[in-house]
């Protein structure tokens, strides 16, 4: 794809545009969806044999995964991968001690006019954590921690049943979540278990005030259905990367980082967008001679090949920046000659990484930062969950008599500008004498 010279010869170009999203379908998906919700609604424990026989191919002997299946899973983990695994934990939580700030606040506007903040934690969540085409052990880490640190009294972990592991969720799920001292976990996946956190299961699982966690179209449908019953992160949809790139790039880092985010998924995207064709053939050239050492090699050439993935030619770094903003990418990589310069210039990205060291591999497990990021676009409006998706921000309002007198008048004649004397009766009451 080449813009070069386009917006020299008077074009307008809609950089939002310029490289199409891969189809996603949430709309057919919630009608597909709507059923399953209302059956676990209804009929509860049922509904979740029947859907997890029909969709998972096995009925767990326990919905509610045994607290010594969770020890047993700890313990039979590779030292290795325990020590990976506790590293990602320390450096998220880290991270989210610093995000959730001060728990209060107050500032006094006038002398007795005092207003207060206070992040009070929700009661329950409810986090989804994949098990299909990949186990996502690391989204336990990146919803678990932050609701921790926020707080959160009471977290409810599902997760899909495996027929080859006798209807457990994988091992390495239920190995994170006991290191992590969470006792709730549920062999419970796709949209009925979004339902199950949603409207409670008779006998198994309350409901909770938030659900969050990435999942397929139609766990992804689920939570629409839901949104506003309880709080949700996002609709999040395949991944995404770009890397914005100049002459500086090594093209082998650029080829590999683009490969490791299509291989999350066929629709998974992967965009260059770079001034230099000189790297943008380099870069070609390399996902070409990396591609036959790949163990998903067919996933990832269709993510590669699909419409939502592309080269993008661009004159100079300015118009590459314009793109990166219009695109709003889940991860942006830049790789340029002043990584740290470009990145002051960029308004929508769910995380950006900087220079040829900090892959978005590094942010998927163990850079500390949050990898539950908005997809589509949606970076231009929206935020990675944080400690701050599961606290609520509550104003405290401490005015003494002589505060609120000092600007009764004000609020008098605000109220009666609204058609609304009674709201200014309210104050003007309190100083009848």
């Amino acid at each position: 794809m080449d813009l070069r010279g386009r917006a020299a010869h008077g074009g307008t170009i809609d950089y939002a545009a310029v490289v199409p999203r891969a189809e996603f379908g949430i709309e057919t998906a919630v009608e597909a969806v709507r059923p399953i919700v209302d059956d676990v609604a209804e009929r509860g424990l049922p509904a979740l044999e029947k859907f997890s026989e029909e969709f998972d191919h096995v009925v767990p002997e326990h919905f509610r995964v045994p607290a010594a299946e969770l020890a047993r899973a700890a313990y039979e983990l590779d030292a290795e991968l325990r020590a990976a695994f506790g590293e990602s934990i320390r450096r998220r939580r880290e991270v989210c001690v610093v995000e959730r700030g001060e728990p209060e606040s107050t500032i006094e506007l006038a002398p007795g006019a005092r207003v207060g903040q206070r992040l009070i934690p929700v009661d329950r969540v409810g986090l989804y954590v994949p098990g299909g085409r990949a186990p996502l052990a690391s989204s336990v880490i990146m919803n678990v921690v932050p609701a921790q640190v926020a707080g959160v009294g009471s977290i409810a972990i599902a997760s899909p049943p495996q027929a080859e592991f006798g209807g457990l969720p994988h091992p390495s799920i239920l190995a994170v979540c006991h290191l992590l001292g969470v006792t709730e976990v549920y062999a419970v996946g796709g949209a009925q278990a979004i339902a199950m956190f949603g409207y409670g299961v008779d006998g198994l699982c309350e409901p909770v005030n938030v659900i969050t966690g990435p999942g397929n179209s139609y766990v992804v449908a689920a939570k629409r259905l839901l949104k506003g019953r309880v709080s949700i992160d996002s609709e999040a949809g395949p991944t995404e990367i770009a890397v914005l790139a100049d002459h500086t790039a090594n093209p082998r880092f650029v080829a590999a980082d683009l490969i490791s985010q299509a291989e999350h998924d066929p629709s998974a995207a992967s965009v260059l967008i770079t001034p230099d064709q000189t790297l943008a053939d380099a870069v070609v050239a390399e996902l070409e001679r990396q591609l036959p050492g790949t163990k998903h090699t067919d996933r990832i050439l269709a993510a590669l090949n699909g419409q939502q993935s592309a080269v993008v030619l661009v004159d100079d770094l300015d118009q590459g920046i314009a793109v990166a903003n219009g695109y709003a990418a889940e991860h942006l990589e830049i790789q340029t000659e002043d990584p740290s310069g470009v990145a002051t210039r960029i308004r929508n990205a769910g995380a950006i990484f900087l220079g040829p060291w900090a892959p978005v591999s590094l942010g998927d497990y163990s850079a500390g930062s949050t990898h539950v990021l908005p997809t589509g676009g949606c970076a231009c409006h929206s935020a990675g969950l944080t400690v701050r998706n599961f606290v609520k921000a509550v104003h405290v309002i401490d005015y003494t008599e002589a505060a609120l007198g000092e600007i009764a008048g004000q609020i008098e004649h605000f109220a009666a500008a609204e058609d609304l004397p009674s709201h200014g009766a309210a104050v003007s009451v309190r100083f009848d004498r």
